[in-house]
């Protein structure tokens, strides 16, 4: 970013309210949502900067805003901070007031009242008691604000307010209550509460960056490593979407309707997974983006009304899919589609789903969940055998996502072949199982070592484990921390070998208690016995050695080049 279009210091909250600007939060920006654990850290924060010997500073975070003219900001980020602070003020000018009606050194205070309003809040018309604000907050909170907080009513209303506007009333009334059990037994209360507003506006200070439109508000948030930055990015868009409809003039009802499309998308995915959603979704019909250009890319197609409705219609199309695949138990999908999801998710990988996306839009069920199917033992060589590079199959998975999208692909068999660069062969499959060590000491990593194990059992004696069952167990033959009587192997084999998945077998949990870290003649009467028959395979060996490790390792990826392959492909 230019320094034309980038700015940014240190500011204290005197210098930001107390400098003649205004500050606007965006009219479709996120509502009020802080509550009681937000307002008692930051209450907690001033009184640690008022107390005498208190601290000279507190650092608030960033505040990041957006003009054009240098006179009215747009909050882009901190608004519930900077919201809450005008609260703060607000809840002391009303103790103020409260002085005032009970005579309470009336000039003084009535000075106090006057200039911290003027420096703080902005000019408050005496006649019709309009305010004309220094901070205006988004559509669902400005009038709540300005009608009752802004001129310091002692009774905000409290019945059908919206959500966020009864936490912004409570909100005034929490501050209010703890400023008077801050002043209680004060000999000058007037004096007291001028005091803490000016000490805390003078030692609460914000990193201020000011940028010149959204492009370069989006870059901030892709630079800054701070809480929240995903969220506000996204907001980021949406209030980019909005301002193309302002821009073009749009009635208000279709800017509300707008709105609760919106809210409805993000609300199903979550704030923080919309913009991983966005990128899938926009590279199964569009071009190949990264996460840091994705905003700059969007606002480059997107710049009239109906781009941004279009927009919303296909995120619209393409949402259940994703969500399918990322919460495949909370899906309307075919159990057995979602069993395929659900290997997906636990393998990690994400790259196809541009490619599931675009097929759902072409394909009928019983071909996409067969292409699911494929693209799961795609995956399985790839990723969890191969671990083989992420990027070449990212970019393989995004253009067949636009042969698709184009109608240049249009059958199961097209898409195939169109991935087939990320199908490794049988031979380069077989090579790379016979050497595969899985290290289980993660959870995720376990179940992937026992879903193996059991799909190779079911191709061996055509008996199905539960992957999900409290009774299986994974056994390491020879154990990973043996206490001797493993002769065979050496100190360096111990260290490369027992993460084989040759030294790994299936045990119902409870025979795999009895044996801990016993020697492997002691195992092999209790794998004799198991229910498993490519654990009783392993009784049948005489010894167990780092060889016998490898030859079991081999039989096992051949039998594995039957399990995971793909006919049309092979």
């Amino acid at each position: 970013m230019s320094a034309t279009n980038f700015n940014t210091k240190n500011d204290t909250f005197r210098k930001l309210m107390g400098n003649g600007l205004t500050y606007r939060v965006p009219r479709f920006q996120r509502d009020y949502s802080w509550g009681e654990e937000e307002w008692d850290d930051l209450w907690q924060d001033i009184l640690g900067t008022v107390k005498d010997g208190g601290e000279p500073a507190h650092y608030m975070g960033y505040l990041v805003l957006q003009s054009a003219d240098d006179k009215m900001f747009d909050v882009i980020d901190g608004q519930q901070r900077l919201t809450t602070l005008n609260i703060v003020v607000l809840a002391a000018l009303r103790h103020l007031k409260r002085l005032l009606e009970q005579g309470r050194d009336v000039e003084a205070t009535q000075q106090r009242l006057d200039g911290l309003r003027q420096t703080y809040i902005g000019y408050l018309d005496p006649v019709t008691l309009v305010a004309r604000s220094k901070l205006s907050l988004n559509r669902n909170n400005d009038t709540y604000f300005q009608t009752y907080l802004v001129p310091l009513s002692e009774n905000p209303p409290q019945r059908k307010n919206k959500t966020s506007e009864n936490a912004l009333r409570k909100a005034y009334e929490w501050f209010s209550k703890a400023l008077q059990e801050q002043l209680r037994g004060a000999s000058d209360p007037g004096r007291e509460v001028a005091r803490l507003v000016d000490t805390m506006s003078d030692r609460l200070f914000f990193t201020v960056i000011t940028v010149t439109d959204e492009l370069n508000a989006y870059k901030v948030f892709e630079t800054l490593n701070a809480r929240g930055v995903r969220l506000s990015a996204t907001d980021l868009l949406k209030n980019y979407l909005f301002s193309v409809l302002h821009r073009e003039g749009q009635h208000e009802h279709e800017l509300r309707s707008l709105d609760d499309r919106w809210e409805r998308i993000v609300g199903q995915l979550q704030a923080e997974s919309f913009p991983d959603f966005l990128r899938f979704h926009w590279i199964s019909r569009r071009n190949f983006v990264r996460q840091t250009d994705l905003f700059k890319t969007i606002r480059n197609h997107v710049r009239g009304r109906a781009e941004v409705f279009a927009l919303l219609s296909a995120m619209d199309e393409d949402m259940d899919t994703y969500l399918a695949l990322t919460s495949p138990d909370h899906s309307n999908w075919p159990s057995s589609a979602r069993d395929q999801a659900k290997l997906l998710k636990m393998f990690s990988v994400r790259q196809p789903y541009p490619l599931l996306m675009a097929a759902k839009r072409r394909l009928d069920d019983g071909d996409f969940e067969r292409l699911l199917k494929a693209i799961v033992v795609m995956s399985f060589r790839y990723n969890i055998i191969g671990g083989l590079q992420a990027a070449a199959q990212e970019q393989a998975y995004h253009t067949e996502a636009q042969r698709v999208t184009n109608g240049e692909h249009t059958t199961l068999l097209h898409m195939l072949e169109g991935i087939r660069s990320v199908y490794p062969t049988d031979a380069t499959f077989v090579a790379a199982f016979s050497e595969k060590s899985i290290a289980v000491s993660q959870s995720r990593n376990r179940k992937i070592a026992c879903y193996i194990l059991c799909e190779l059992e079911q191709q061996r004696s055509g008996l199905s484990p539960d992957l999900d069952s409290p009774g299986l167990s994974l056994e390491h033959i020879c154990p990973t921390n043996p206490n001797g009587g493993w002769s065979a192997f050496t100190d360096e084999e111990l260290e490369t070998m027992t993460s084989r998945l040759g030294n790994m077998a299936l045990l119902q949990t409870s025979a795999n208690k009895q044996l801990g870290n016993a020697e492997f003649p002691a195992k092999r009467s209790i794998y004799a016995d198991s229910i498993y028959t490519l654990t009783r395979d392993v009784a049948e060996c005489e010894d167990w050695t780092p060889n016998a490790i490898i030859e079991r390792q081999k039989k096992l990826a051949r039998m594995a080049s039957a399990i995971w392959r793909i006919p049309q492909l092979s």
